[in-house]
Formats: structure tokens, sequence, C-alpha cells
């Protein structure tokens, strides 16, 4: 994608969506073209800490400048750098990353924010409405059109969350344990669990998880499993995925009654890689709950990766042509 292009920091905007899992870094010109891209590990600064999510998004975003065939030497190097983050959950957390990316001086301008905000401006037309993120985690946010903000931190169970991957794949694991030594009713993942793992047993599964032969990490790979079992129709298995229709609906309707959104046709974004790889009978279910709240809502599954949203969010602040926006959101689009 390079293009050895040269100029001043006005030429360019520095995007950035980090993650809990990835981070995606994008080089955008001022009309809409990537000029180069790169991804790397989860840099969320609540997961990894502060210095290490920000050596970690400079690697990124240079590996990214080194693929636009720009050179980062003289700084700073783009008119605009906007970094969404998971774990940007609460004000001092935004500008204590807004200061240690502003003294790397990659541009004449910085904003940071919460990932799920790159999620509603990539997925809606002009980053209204309210955005749903399920990775890892799971999160929502909400913004009118008069500017008026509404969203969750998202710090696990002490901040009410319930949902995100990870925790759908406790639950997968939870069930099958239980069914298997009997303090739990059949459930056809127990079987699941025991094959995703060539193992022998859920036992096996439990003992190597313990003793560190697996990794931690490895339960949420079961979060795809347990929607596969409930859509063959294991009782178990959907139970927990109607639980979490439930609990994206109900992040929804919050979202839209506070802002008081409720007799308006907001648009309502959906993605991370839980929801974006459910299946359109879940979606479906969302959509029906939502609408029951907002019946004139529009609810989609978005179509562009959210670091497009956070290069929207830079086109905005450099007051690029509403044409270079749509060609990068055409450009972008996933098939």
């Amino acid at each position: 994608m390079g293009g050895g292009m040269t100029g001043g920091s006005g030429d360019v905007v520095v995007a950035i969506d980090g993650g809990n899992s990835k981070t995606d870094v994008l080089i955008v010109s001022r009309d809409g073209r990537v000029l180069g891209q790169s991804r790397g590990p989860g840099a969320s600064p609540q997961n990894i800490g502060v210095d290490a999510s920000v050596q970690l998004l400079e690697k990124l975003v240079l590996e990214a400048l080194r693929g636009a065939g720009l050179s980062p030497d003289e700084r700073p190097f783009a008119a605009h750098t906007s970094a969404y983050l998971a774990g940007l959950d609460f004000p001092e957390e935004e500008a204590v990353l807004h200061a240690a990316l502003a003294a790397r001086g990659w541009s004449d301008t910085l904003i940071v924010g919460n990932d799920t905000l790159a999620l509603l401006r990539a997925g809606s037309a002009d980053g209204t409405g309210v955005a749903v993120v399920c990775g890892a985690g799971i999160n929502g946010a909400g913004v009118s059109a008069d500017g008026r903000e509404q969203r969750f931190p998202a710090l696990g169970k002490i901040s009410g969350d319930w949902g995100g991957g990870y925790r759908l794949g406790e639950e997968a694991l939870w069930w099958a344990v239980r069914a298997e030594d009997g303090r739990g009713p059949g459930t056809a993942l127990q079987a699941a669990v025991t094959a995703h793992f060539k193992a022998s047993s859920v036992l096996e599964v439990v003992r190597r998880l313990h003793f560190e032969d697996l990794h931690s990490d490895s339960i949420h790979g079961l979060c795809p499993l347990l929607f596969a079992v409930a859509a063959g129709g294991d009782e178990v298995a959907q139970d927990v995925v109607d639980r979490f229709v439930e609990e994206v609906a109900l992040l929804v309707s919050v979202i839209l009654r506070r802002l008081e959104l409720t007799e308006e046709a907001p648009e309502v974004i959906l993605g991370g890689g839980v929801l974006t790889g459910v299946g359109a009978p879940v979606i479906a279910e969302i959509e029906r709950r939502c609408l029951k709240v907002a019946p004139r809502a529009v609810i989609q599954v978005v179509d562009v990766a959210p670091v497009v949203g956070a290069a929207l969010f830079a086109l905005d602040t450099i007051e690029a042509p509403d044409a270079a926006k749509l060609a990068l959101k055409a450009a972008t689009k996933r098939v």
C-alpha cells in the first residue's frame, strides 16, 4: 500500500484501534486513501500498562508509516492522531494516555478515547447512535445528535459486565464440567469442550488449565463453540446464548432511554469478534428486542473495521471533505 509519498505533516493522519486482543493502525491521506497499515497484539493500557501500550503503539505506527513510504525522522509526521483503545474507561485514564502519546510527537494534534466510540463512528453515518462491542469483553456507548454521550466502564464483574467472549467461554466450560461430574444437567457442551481440546475428559481440560499446560486465554476459544452447540438445539447452551442476547439488548435499551432516542430512528451498530460471528438468528433476536424499545431504530452489524472509525474521526478533525470519508469507507468495506 505504500506510494512513496512525501510531504508535510498535513498530508496524513494516524488512526489507532487498540483492543484487548489486537491493535490496528492506519496511515490515511487527507483524501481518504489508506497509505499504510499494521496490526499487532492488544494494546489496552488497562491490560498491559501505559508504558507497554505506548511502546507497542509506537512500533506499530512506525511500521505503518514505513509502509506508506514516509519517514518518521522529522516530527510531527502527521496532521492528527486518533487513538481509540479498550481500557480507557475514565477521564483520568484518557488523560494519562494522552500525555504519554503526545510526548511521542507524532502529530500536530491528538485525541484519545474509548474504542467503542470508534466502532460507532465506523458503522454509523455520522458517529451518532448506539454501538455495542463484544470481543474479549463487552461494552456499549451512545452519542446523540446534540453531542450528549452515554457509556459504561468495562471493568468486568465489578462494573456490572457480563457477556464478553472470555466470560462466554467460561460459561461453556462451567456447564461442561458440571455435566460430566453430575452437578448439572446433561449438555452437548461436555463432548464439544472435550473434543475442542483433544482431551479424554473435561476434567483433563481443567487439570491442564490449572497446571498451566493450557493458557487461560484458550478459554476464549470456547465462545464460538458455545454458539455452535446452541444452534444445534442444546438447551443448556441456548440458555446462555439467550442471556447474552438479553445483555446486548439491555445495553442498547438503557443507552437509548438515557439519550432520549426511543422515539427517533437511531443507528445501532453491533461489532467485535463475538457479535460479528454469531450468525443471523442471534442478530435477529437482538434486533427484535431493541425494536421493542425504539421501533424506528436501524440495527446493523458493522461492515468496516473499527480502526476505520478512528480514521474517520481524524478526517473529521482536519476538516477533510466528505468525499474523502466516503472513499475511505468504500475502500475498507468488508466483503
